[in-house]
C-alpha cells in the first residue's frame, strides 16, 4: 500500500473514531442525566465538557469535533512530511553530481531509485525518460517539479476546506439554535423563562465558537504550508539547475564512449571481414 493510500485509510479510522467516542459520550451523558433524574445544579458552574461540547448538540458531536480533530491529525501529519529535511535535504546536489560523474548516467536512475526528495525525484525521472536528449530531459525535470508542487499544494488543501466550510457549519447551527429558541417562545406563550431559552442560545453560540475554533488555526496552517511548499519548489528549481550542466556533460561523455564502442565495433568487423577475404582467396584454387 503506498503512502498516500495509508494516510487517507488512517483518516477515515480516525473519522470513524471520533464519531464513535462522540456518539458513546453523548449516549453516556443522557443516560446519567436520566438515571439523576434531572437533579438541581443552580449552584453549579457548568463543566467544560458540558458548555462547549454537550451543549452544542449532534452539530458538535458529530460536525464540528471530527472536524477538529481531522484538522489537528493533517497539521500534525504535513509538520512531519512537509519540510525541508524530507523534501530538499542537504548535499542533494553534490551527491547527484557525484553520482553523475562516478557512475554515469546509465546507472543514475538506479542509484536514485527509491528517493523522495524533489530534486532526487526529478531528476532519475528525467535521466529515465530524456532517451540521452538534454533538452528532453530539462522540460521533463521542470515538468516534473511542478507536478510534484501541485500535488503537494492539493495535499494541503484539505485544511482549507475544512477552514472554509466549518465557519458555514457553525452558522448553520447558530440558525438551527435561532429556530429552536423562537419555537421555545412561542411554546411558552411569547413569555418564557430564562432556563427554557438556555437550549436553543447555547446551540447557537457554541456551534458559531466551534467553527471559529476550527477555521482559524486550518486556515492559518494551511497558510503556513502554501508558502512553505513555494519556497522549498523554488528552491528546489534553483538546484536542479546546478545539476543540469553535470547532466550535460555525462550526455556529451555517454555519447563519445559510445562512438568509440561503435568505432571498435566497426574495426572489428573489418578485420573480421580482411580475414574472410584472405582465407577466401587461398581456398580458391588458381587456374
Amino acid at each position: 500500500m503506498t503512502s498516500e493510500g495509508m494516510n487517507k485509510s488512517l483518516l477515515i479510522k480516525t473519522l470513524a473514531l471520533t464519531t464513535g467516542l462522540a456518539g458513546v459520550a453523548a449516549a453516556m451523558y443522557f443516560v446519567a442525566r436520566g438515571l439523576a433524574g434531572g437533579s438541581d445544579r443552580s449552584g453549579e458552574l457548568p463543566t467544560f465538557l458540558e458548555q462547549f461540547v454537550i451543549a452544542g448538540g449532534p452539530i458538535v458531536w458529530f460536525v464540528l469535533l471530527p472536524m477538529s480533530l481531522i484538522t489537528v491529525y493533517l497539521a500534525t501529519l504535513y509538520f512531519l512530511t512537509i519540510r525541508r529535511s524530507k523534501l530538499l535535504p542537504d548535499g542533494t546536489v553534490s551527491g547527484i553530481t557525484g553520482a553523475i560523474r562516478q557512475f554515469g548516467l546509465g546507472r543514475l536512475e538506479a542509484r536514485l531509485a527509491g528517493r523522495s526528495d524533489l530534486v532526487g525525484v526529478a531528476v532519475a525521472k528525467a535521466v529515465g525518460a530524456g532517451r540521452g536528449d538534454w533538452f528532453r530531459i530539462r522540460n521533463i525535470l521542470a515538468e516534473s517539479l511542478q507536478d510534484r508542487a501541485s500535488g503537494l499544494l492539493r495535499r494541503i488543501e484539505w485544511l482549507n476546506l475544512i477552514g472554509n466550510v466549518s465557519p458555514m457549519v457553525g452558522l448553520f447551527g447558530t440558525v438551527y439554535g435561532m429556530i429552536k429558541l423562537f419555537n421555545t417562545i412561542v411554546l411558552a406563550g411569547g413569555e418564557p423563562q430564562t432556563v427554557q431559552l438556555a437550549d436553543g442560545i447555547s446551540i447557537a453560540l457554541v456551534t458559531t465558537f466551534w467553527g471559529l475554533f476550527i477555521a482559524i488555526p486550518a486556515l492559518a496552517v494551511h497558510g503556513v504550508f502554501q508558502n512553505r511548499i513555494e519556497a522549498l519548489v523554488n528552491d528546489a528549481v534553483m538546484e536542479a539547475e546546478s545539476i543540469m550542466p553535470e547532466i550535460r556533460r555525462g550526455l556529451e561523455r555517454q555519447k563519445l564512449a559510445l562512438a568509440r564502442r561503435a568505432d571498435k565495433a566497426s574495426q572489428a568487423v573489418r578485420g573480421l571481414a580482411s580475414v574472410t577475404a584472405s582465407a577466401t582467396s587461398e581456398v580458391v584454387p588458381s587456374r
